[in-house]
């Protein structure tokens, strides 16, 4: 299990930018897939991207698609979420999540940060 440590939730206006971090706790933060996942009041949670550890593969939800960027640094064990041109449907909780190579799911997870577009 890793212990992971999201930060840099907030209000921001429609348009304007976020950048959320997660620390994760694992020396071996380099064996794991990294992911956002978000829940908006009401519904599911749902993916919104993921980084494989050695960088060459991110994946995004379509509709954050060219406006969010996930990057990660592995000498910090840290994993970054870049969001532009929020939207108010972006108001969500938003989780880290790590998935081992073990593993088919994302078994990790932190106790999220709220982020609240208004519009």
């Amino acid at each position: 299990q890793v212990q992971l440590v999201e930060s840099g939730g907030g209000l921001v206006q429609a348009g304007g930018s976020l950048r959320l971090s997660c620390a994760a706790s694992t020396r071996t933060f380099i064996q794991y897939t990294m992911g956002w996942f978000r829940q908006a009041p009401g519904k599911e949670r749902e993916f919104v991207a993921s980084i494989n550890w050695s960088l060459l593969t991110t994946y995004y939800a379509d509709s954050v698609k060219g406006r969010f960027t996930i990057s990660r640094d592995n000498a910090k064990r840290m994993v970054y979420l870049q969001m532009n041109s929020l939207k108010p449907e972006d108001t969500a909780v938003y989780y880290c999540a790590a998935k081992s190579s073990e593993s088919a799911s994302f078994g990790s997870w932190g106790q999220g940060t709220q982020v609240t577009v208004s519009s």
